[in-house]
């Protein structure tokens, strides 16, 4: 398995929305955007599935030192090998790509934030900075893209912590500021318990109030210039907005239930997008 087979595995096995946002590109960006993509996953995974800190923490410090020899040339993981390969061709800062790192550090550190201040720097981090990487790869003309970029990640992030609140639960982690939860009278045993109540409910619409703002404020920032080159970002979008509408018409039983759209439906989603331009 060479390193760019290793990668589309990585991406493909994930099971995520961003694959299908990926499938028409041409080819040449769809690999960069994979490449992307796996990295973000191999540091990801060092959270997720490593329960012992200290040797997660060691893990990540060698993602670190892996980053910066891909930059002098020296990569050895088959994701940084393939790193290697399109960098050449699109503008990957190593700083971002370390920055992401530091995101996901983010999580042995913190299991809640105490208010959306805080909880943005995660997000810009882990999610908006990956923003700004894929706009390099799909490519843009006016630097104001750059812009609708982070404000997307900002977003999709949300949109992840709306749908992951029990799972997150289950894991000790609560990424709804905790100040939100005293103004809408929630408290975090409620959350671990499962407790779906009215007041949850209107929680759960202010924080997708607040997602959907994201998706305006990205939208609004996107010069028509660039709207083509980033229909990948529009075809994420469209299916983050879709699981939105589902999480909300279910009710918001983001605690109970783990709200997922069908392939096919992600599909169709995707292509419908994209043939819009």
């Amino acid at each position: 398995m060479n390193p760019h087979e290793y990668c589309q595995l990585k991406a493909a096995q994930s099971g995520s929305s961003f694959y299908y946002s990926f499938l028409f590109l041409p080819q040449e960006r769809r690999r960069a955007i994979t490449v992307l993509y796996a990295f973000c996953r191999e540091v990801d995974d060092v959270v997720d599935e490593c329960s012992d800190v200290g040797v997660a923490r060691m893990k990540l410090d060698w993602w670190r030192r892996e980053v910066a020899s891909l930059y002098e040339g020296r990569p050895q993981h088959p994701v940084a090998v393939a790193l290697a390969e399109v960098m050449g061709k699109f503008k990957l800062p190593q700083q971002q790509l370390q920055e992401i790192i530091d995101g996901m550090e983010m999580d042995l550190d913190h299991n809640c934030y105490p208010d959306f201040a805080s909880l943005r720097v995660y997000c810009h981090r882990v999610a908006s900075v990956v923003g700004l990487l894929s706009a390099e790869i799909f490519g843009y003309q006016d630097p104001r893209t750059l812009d609708y970029a982070a404000h997307l990640g900002t977003a999709f992030q949300l949109t992840n912590i709306i749908r992951d609140v029990g799972e997150d639960a289950r894991r000790n982690r609560i990424y709804l500021p905790l100040d939100e939860l005293r103004e809408h009278s929630v408290s975090a045993d409620d959350i671990a318990a499962a407790r779906e109540t009215d007041n949850f409910r209107r929680l759960m619409e202010f924080q997708i109030e607040r997602a959907l703002g994201f998706y305006r404020q990205a939208f609004a920032a996107l010069p028509a210039v660039d709207r083509r080159s980033q229909r990948a970002g529009l075809v994420m979008a469209a299916i983050y907005r879709a699981l939105l509408d589902e999480i909300r018409a279910d009710g918001c039983r983001v605690l109970t239930r783990r709200t997922s759209l069908t392939p096919i439906r992600k599909l169709w989603i995707a292509w419908t997008t994209w043939i819009k331009g």
